[in-house]
């Protein structure tokens, strides 16, 4: 958990969307927030490998709207929300429908002022392409004697996997569908119980942005920081957060989130 008195990094954000929508006249304007869970083939399109989260129905990907701006953040507590920028501020921050609401709206609203690119998932073949590539910006890293991966993507573990060896990889995840299965050759451990493990044994981490909406982002930045590790947080959950806060993100396919203004 957090060290007593310590600000969460999600409230930090919430001061930071403030001041912008203070800024910009967004709060006090009837600006609408909608938010609702897209299904599988609205968020990623149609990808070859049918054994993503979001298409075997465990995660949903909710998107935000504001102005001209697209922001977007998995969820497993996927609901509907129409309101303004102020109620999203006021939102309580205590259960993952709530922060995955915040954040995907925090991401809108970055994206429609043009601060924050790369706030919409990628689709189809992309996933695939973005694992190739996150791979070869770990092994050029410098490349590490040991990665972890804290949140199982199927596309990243078997990149990783394919560019450093079974042996130089560690897993960890929540769900208890994947914990004790075997990716190439690599066991997924626990994510309650092993990603201090995991931390300890790895040179780079790779953190799964979804971690926000879980609430165990927090704790696994302090330890990594702790223990001197170098992290990195993927995916476009993490987008805004990740900019505001100056943290360390990769997400290479990611879509933009702004529509084009007509002048």
């Amino acid at each position: 958990m957090n060290a007593a008195g310590r600000r969460s990094r999600l409230e930090e954000c919430r001061r930071h969307l403030a001041r912008l929508a203070g800024e910009h006249g967004l709060q006090d304007e009837a600006v609408t927030v909608l938010a609702r869970p897209l299904t599988p083939e609205e968020a990623i399109g149609t990808p070859g490998r049918r054994d993503y989260p979001i298409v075997v129905g465990k995660e949903r990907v909710i998107e935000a709207q504001v102005r001209e701006g697209r922001g977007q953040a998995f969820t497993d507590e996927a609901r509907e929300f129409l309101g303004t920028l102020g109620d999203v501020l006021a939102l309580p921050l205590d259960r993952n429908g709530n922060r995955a609401i915040f954040i995907a709206s925090l991401n809108a609203v970055l994206a429609d002022l043009g601060i924050v690119e790369g706030t919409v998932h990628c689709r189809d073949e992309e996933p695939e392409q973005c694992a190739r590539e996150i791979a070869a910006a770990v092994q050029a890293a410098p490349a590490p004697r040991l990665v972890g991966l804290i949140g199982l993507n199927p596309a990243i573990a078997e990149a990783l996997i394919a560019v450093f060896g079974a042996d130089r990889v560690r897993i960890t995840d929540l769900s208890p569908d994947q914990v004790g299965r075997r990716r190439g050759g690599v066991e997924v451990g626990d994510g309650h119980t092993g990603t201090s493990e995991l931390i300890a044994a790895a040179d780079l981490v790779l953190v799964t942005g979804t971690t926000l909406v879980n609430d165990t982002f927090d704790p696994i930045w302090e330890e990594l920081t702790a223990r001197g590790k170098r992290g990195l947080v993927y995916g476009v959950t993490a987008a805004g957060v990740c900019h505001l806060l100056d943290l360390p993100r990769i997400c290479p396919c990611a879509g933009a989130g702004r529509r084009p203004r007509v002048s």
